[in-house]
């Protein structure tokens, strides 16, 4: 690569400074000629710093001779030291390469321009690094090298694709090659059979010493078997087990529903709700069945859940068992049991002022949160109270009940909410028997042993109940208590209000 820029510009001296007779050369000419190639002088000028640079160039020039050297010497060090060696000899072979090139392409030239046989230029000072190659040499050395270095040249790549040979690399260092890739195989199969051995000796102490995980007994994962299904035996009768079926839904909380639900069903005895009516000097049955209609009607409108609703109306019952209230008083108590409701259980609660709005400013803000403050104190902070509302759609979905029936069996209990005649009964006894008349109302049989097993309870547990719940349906209230009616008479709740209703049930 480089030696072709030495060259060019030798034979541009040669032919300017130089002059020659025509004919063939003989030795001391040809003497002559290498003193001058490698150091010519011209009258008139200081050929010191120009004729140096372009004839023996600087140690920075001869680095970037070289097109290769940069990489291959990155890749040596990595390799190792013994190859340095032999760089710097091929070095010195290029050198008397690039030479003698020169030698015989500036005779060559100066046969055909020079003009003036009997000027000789003046004896310069010989360079002892130089040696001079003798004519009979050069036939011969020249198309080696040449060979030598075009052979380098295809070989730039080596055998191993990260590794790179240099041009000035000698082509006899495949063995060397070949010795670095027997190495790196011989290393690998070491690597590969210490992993055997230790594989045979794991194998071997788990057979003869078997620890409790990896016992024949447990060989599924931990994962695996959190995910598998708890198999129980359930009672005669039962159709399916909802929990096992819904196992790897997250949603369903399939691993302790019914510790859940049987946790609510231990805490119902910790808010019960007495006649409280007789200590009630000033309300009436009337007036609450009134308060809880308005309550139901701002659910709807500030679109709440049934949940919020349900709460606030217990909160009412808990607070008149333990509170005397005045009959001015009553609005502003719903208004507040909602507004603690509503912050229990709402993702995005209404404001203090949206519920002053719905009491059409009879009261003021501060006289909210002071009965707000009361209704807490009096439950004792406990809002985690148990919802007749839950258990009914735990109930409906462990029967895979269809969702016109649900919607019927939830129109009957919010009906209830407005009857004080069954405040004394636990919330679970009253949405499994809201369930069980929507079931007759739709005549899709009785109760199954199937909803026995999820609820707990029989029969003969909820009869009573499910009567008082159809008499309340058959009873006509006034125009003023029509909220729940309409609202269930809607189609996005399938009309369920406007069912024909059952004189006898045949339970």
């Amino acid at each position: 690569m480089a030696p072709s820029k030495v060259l060019n510009a030798q034979n541009k001296q040669s032919n300017v400074n130089m002059t020659t007779r025509k004919g063939i050369t003989t030795r001391s000419q040809n003497s002559l000629l290498n003193n001058v190639l490698m150091k010519p002088h011209v009258l008139g000028k200081d050929p010191c710093t120009k004729r140096k640079a372009e004839a023996s160039p600087p140690k920075e020039k001869t680095t970037k001779r070289s097109a290769l050297g940069n990489i291959t010497n990155a890749i040596g060090k990595t390799l190792g030291t013994h190859q340095q060696e032999p760089k710097k000899a091929v070095k010195r072979q290029t050198v008397t390469q690039v030479k003698s090139l020169t030698q015989t392409s500036s005779v060559r030239t100066l046969e055909k321009v020079v003009s003036k046989p009997e000027v000789a230029p003046p004896k310069p000072k010989p360079v002892p690094r130089v040696k001079a190659v003798k004519k009979n040499d050069e036939k011969t050395e020249i198309p080696n090298k040449i060979v030598n270095a075009r052979r380098s040249l295809d070989l730039e790549k080596s055998e191993d694709s990260s590794l790179y040979v240099s041009a000035l690399e000698d082509v006899g260092d495949e063995s060397v090659k070949k010795s670095r890739l027997s190495n790196i195989q011989g290393e690998e199969s070491e690597k590969t059979q210490k992993f055997e051995k230790i594989e045979e000796t794991e194998k071997e102490n788990e057979t003869s010493h078997p620890s409790p995980v990896t016992a024949p007994t447990e060989e599924k994962s931990i994962a695996a078997r959190l995910d598998a299904p708890p198999q129980e035996k359930l009672p005669e009768g039962v159709q399916w087990d909802f929990d096992t079926e819904n196992w790897l839904d997250p949603f369903q909380v399939s691993h302790y529903a019914m510790d859940i639900f049987n946790y609510l069903k231990d805490r119902e005895r910790l808010f019960p709700i007495g006649d409280y009516m007789e200590k009630q000097v000033c309300l009436s049955q009337w007036m609450r069945a009134l308060l809880v209609d308005w309550m139901v009607e701002v659910q709807e409108s500030f679109e709440l859940n049934h949940e919020t609703l349900y709460l606030a109306v217990k909160l009412v019952d808990l607070y008149l068992t333990k509170v005397t209230v005045g009959k001015e008083t009553l609005q502003l108590l719903g208004a507040a049991c909602l507004f603690i409701a509503s912050k229990y259980d709402e993702r995005i609660p209404p404001m203090v002022e949206d519920f002053l709005y719905i009491c059409d400013g009879a009261y003021t803000q501060r006289e909210l949160i002071r009965m707000e403050m009361s209704v807490l104190k009096v439950v004792d902070f406990d809002l985690g109270i148990p919802l007749s509302y839950r258990f009914l759609r735990r109930y409906a979905r462990c029967a895979k009940v269809s969702m016109p029936t649900l919607t019927l069996a939830r129109y009957v209990l919010e009906y209830s909410l407005m009857d004080y005649s069954t405040i004394m009964f636990s919330d679970s006894k009253m949405a499994a028997a809201a369930l069980l008349l929507a079931l007759q109302m739709k005549d899709l049989g009785g109760w199954t042993s199937t909803l026995e097993y999820y609820s707990g309870y029989k029969v003969d547990d909820i009869r009573d109940i499910v009567h008082l719940l159809n008499q309340g349906l058959h009873r006509k209230h006034k125009e003023a208590l029509t909220t729940v009616r309409n609202k269930y008479s809607h189609k996005i709740f399938f009309e369920v209000a406007k069912l024909p209703l059952k004189d006898t049930l045949d339970i």
